[in-house]
């Protein structure tokens, strides 16, 4: 089995109100649930916001550290699961109902392990 990342892209800004988020919530449990079940799930996590970032850089043999993300945007990453599919056309199936239930698009990629 291969491990596969997929990102969640979510807007700036703050999160929907509750009547919007609370059913949509349900809906990604529900995808997660369905992942454990079929020994797809790996991992997830949800990331604080993008100001909470901390990026160091190496610049003339000397780390510079700056406070916020490393891009900045109209969206980030807010979160991910990794899983494990025998190939990429499973992994975007998998991508396809995450998408569907949280209503943001999902990135869908490759986990390259240490060689």
């Amino acid at each position: 089995m291969k491990q596969y990342l997929l990102s969640i892209y979510q807007p700036d800004g703050d999160p929907p109100p509750p009547e919007v988020l609370d059913p949509i919530m349900r809906e990604v449990e529900a995808v997660s649930a369905e992942m454990r079940e079929k020994g797809a799930w790996v991992f997830s996590g949800g990331l604080y916001p993008p100001s909470t970032a901390t990026v160091l850089r190496l610049e003339d043999d000397e780390i510079l550290t700056t406070d916020g993300p490393y891009l900045e945007g109209k969206e980030h990453i807010g979160g991910f699961t990794v899983i494990q599919a025998p190939d990429l056309d499973a992994a975007l199936e998998w991508g396809r109902k995450l998408a569907r239930a949280i209503t943001l698009p999902i990135e869908v990629r490759p986990v390259e392990h240490g060689h």
